[in-house]
């Protein structure tokens, strides 16, 4: 492509580069349970219903309120404030990271890269652009390793969670944090990604170019009230080039 419309392009992860398989709920069931099996590996003594119930509920709780301010918390942050409630304050970091581990390698099994993933990530980085993961995710490593799992790292230039950077899509100052570094203006910015109140109005807000990916849509989701407006929709990852050739015209 001779003349580039953007010169980077961001994405989201899960339901656009990769989606979920399986029952979210009994999933998450059984990762926290996962989860408390190794806290009583390490030492802790309690009672194991009540702390996941309580667990469960902080959890719930937090997705609410961050949606308000954008900020991240991270299930770390939790799960030591609950630990500490239990008599378990300063319980080593090694030991936190053992628990969350167990939790989210029961979720990781069930995301897997959409087909069309690589060979269009791969001629988008031939092809000359700056490419960027940004993620909403209450947990940097499970961003990570998912990034892994999927075979992703070597076509991005920057992998950004929510957790690393402290705040959340649609905030514009995740967005800026990667343009900033890269010098890039943000009118010479893409972003593609499923969520509109979080990808698609926090690039409007940062002033970058809004694809909204459709395919993992789920539309019982999309509040009609909220009159988002992406700059452009597409429903398969394999229609992007076509609409970076066509913008570039």
């Amino acid at each position: 492509m001779a003349n580039k419309p953007f010169d980077a392009l961001f994405f989201d992860l899960g339901n656009t580069l990769i989606y979920f398989s399986g029952d979210w709920a009994q999933v998450f069931s059984q990762a926290k349970i996962e989860l408390m099996k190794q806290l009583k590996k390490d030492g802790v003594d309690f009672h194991e219903e009540t702390f996941i119930e309580e667990f469960s509920r902080r959890i719930n709780e937090y997705h609410n309120e961050r949606e308000s301010g954008y900020v991240e918390h991270t299930t770390a942050t939790i799960l030591k404030s609950l630990l500490s409630e239990y008599d378990y304050p300063g319980f080593p970091e090694k030991n936190i990271r053992s628990a969350l581990k167990a939790m989210y390698t029961v979720s990781q099994g069930r995301w897997h890269p959409d087909a069309e993933t690589l060979p269009i990530l791969q001629s988008l980085k031939e092809e000359g652009y700056r490419l960027g993961i940004i993620s909403n995710a209450a947990d940097d490593s499970d961003v990570q390793t998912l990034v892994d799992k999927a075979q992703l790292r070597p076509l991005f230039d920057r992998i950004l969670s929510s957790a690393a950077a402290g705040i959340r899509k649609p905030h514009p100052r995740i967005f800026n944090m990667v343009l900033d570094e890269w010098k890039i203006e943000p009118s010479r910015a893409a972003m593609i990604g499923d969520n509109l109140s979080a990808d698609i109005l926090g690039a409007n807000n940062a002033g970058l170019f809004s694809i909204w990916i459709t395919k993992y849509v789920n539309s019982p989701d999309i509040d009609p009230t909220d009159n988002i407006q992406p700059d452009a929709t597409i429903s398969t990852l394999g229609e992007l080039p076509d609409l970076l050739e066509s913008l570039s015209n």
